[in-house]
């Protein structure tokens, strides 16, 4: 039975699980006996084979992992972004004006880096396997939770049994553990879906990131180490899916009519993969004994490019409240406790959430009055450097309350 106890049971171990269970091993050594449930078997997470996809992590995100000292290891995989322009214009346009150029570097560097999916995933379970005060279960699932006044009990598909004062959902939009805790979702849904993948090209990106803001949906160039970029457009569905049947000829050319030219000749390394557009937010973050995390508490639209980083500043917050608890001598799984960890973070992403939509249905408009006042609109916040200086803080993470992790420290 010893072997199945533990002050935490984390439920799904890919970025932010991980990083939760990293960031509480760090700030307080020996204070958590700490489990991470999770489907992947740890070969494939540790082989951290390309998928085709990448991440866009803020400067406050790279702190994070340089408290949990894994950022040495990724920093020459992670192509820092310099500058970045944002157009507005249709399809068919053969140019595109530049409305807002930002140059992406702030007093602590750059304001985002790209590294691949895989690669982060890799470096994350590969600590936390070393890690003395985590044990990785995998792969398994979260089959069932029963929770009492001072336990709650993690049964494992495996048929195995976990007695925990904290059980943390972090197994993604569609979580199980949330359900099982009966906390219930708000989702709205589109007739869009996210097309994705990684392009070869011709001429240097320069560290540039660029969004067009196209009839159908952003189509936004990040660019990663290389000549090499990860691309991440929104469709209507039914286009999505004439895109994704085409050959591969057929999908580089799209992908020109959207890219502008200015990277050249464009070559797919692998296919491109599609997603559902839809946003959720979980109506409590916290419940006795349970708490939400990352995707299982709020799906965010990508147009904002803030899913990972919103899940990693509640993994950071979550560390400071914890190991706050322990240092007090509260229960953690207290909700008196998991209710300042809900202040923390719900408000931020519930502004995040509303502030993506707005931007997609302002941006994924072809009123040509529509787009007479977006375009002034760019233009008006290009001219303004100290509103140009507030969004790059905000893009890099930098605003609000930053919990200690996400300024470098730990908690």
């Amino acid at each position: 039975m010893e072997n199945n106890k533990f002050d935490l049971v984390i439920g799904g171990g890919s970025f932010v699980g991980m990083a939760l269970a990293l960031g509480l091993a760090k700030s307080a050594p020996g204070a958590f006996r700490i489990a991470v449930v999770e489907r992947m078997a740890p070969e494939t997470a540790l082989r951290g084979a390309f998928d085709g996809r990448a991440v866009a992590l803020t400067a406050a995100a790279k702190a994070f992992l340089e408290a949990l000292g894994l950022w040495e290891s990724l920093a020459a995989e992670a192509q820092p972004v310099e500058a970045m322009d944002i157009t507005d214009s249709a399809l068919e346009m053969p140019l595109r004006s530049v409305l807002l150029h930002f140059e992406a570097l702030g007093e602590s560097g750059p304001t985002a880096f790209i590294l691949e999916n895989a690669r982060l995933r890799q470096a994350l379970f590969a600590a936390a396997s070393e890690c003395a005060d985590v044990t990785v279960i995998a792969p398994d699932g979260v089959a069932g939770l029963d929770v009492d006044d001072g336990l709650a009990r993690v049964v494992l598909a495996s048929g195995r049994m976990l007695a925990t004062s904290l059980a943390v959902a972090a197994d993604g939009q569609n979580s199980a553990l949330r359900g099982m805790a009966g906390i219930k979702l708000v989702r709205w849904t589109s007739d869009q879906l996210a097309i994705t993948g990684t392009v070869y090209h011709e001429k240097p990106h320069g560290g540039r990131a660029v969004q067009h803001f196209l009839p159908s949906g952003p189509f936004a160039i990040l660019p990663m180490t290389g000549n090499c970029s990860s691309i991440v457009w929104t469709e209507r569905e039914p286009e999505a899916r004439r895109i994704l049947a085409l050959d591969e000829a057929g999908m580089i050319a799209e992908i020109e009519r959207r890219a502008g030219g200015w990277l050249g000749g464009i070559s797919l390394p692998g296919k491109l993969a599609s997603y559902p557009l839809t946003m959720s937010l979980a109506r409590a973050y916290a419940a006795p004994r349970v708490a939400l995390a990352g995707d299982a508490a709020h799906a965010l639209h990508w147009i904002a490019g803030q899913g990972l980083n919103h899940g990693l500043k509640d993994a950071a917050a979550l560390t400071e409240v914890l190991v706050d608890a322990a240092r007090l001598g509260l229960d953690i799984g207290a909700l008196a406790v998991l209710e300042r960890y809900e202040r923390w973070r719900r408000f931020d992403s519930a502004t995040s959430a509303a502030t993506g939509a707005a931007l997609n249905l302002l941006f994924s408009n072809e009123s040509t009055p529509t787009r007479m006042v977006r375009q002034f609109g760019l233009g008006l916040v290009d001219r303004l450097p100290p509103l140009k200086s507030l969004l790059m803080r905000e893009a890099a993470g930098l605003t609000g309350t930053l919990p200690k992790l996400l300024q470098g420290r730990l908690a």
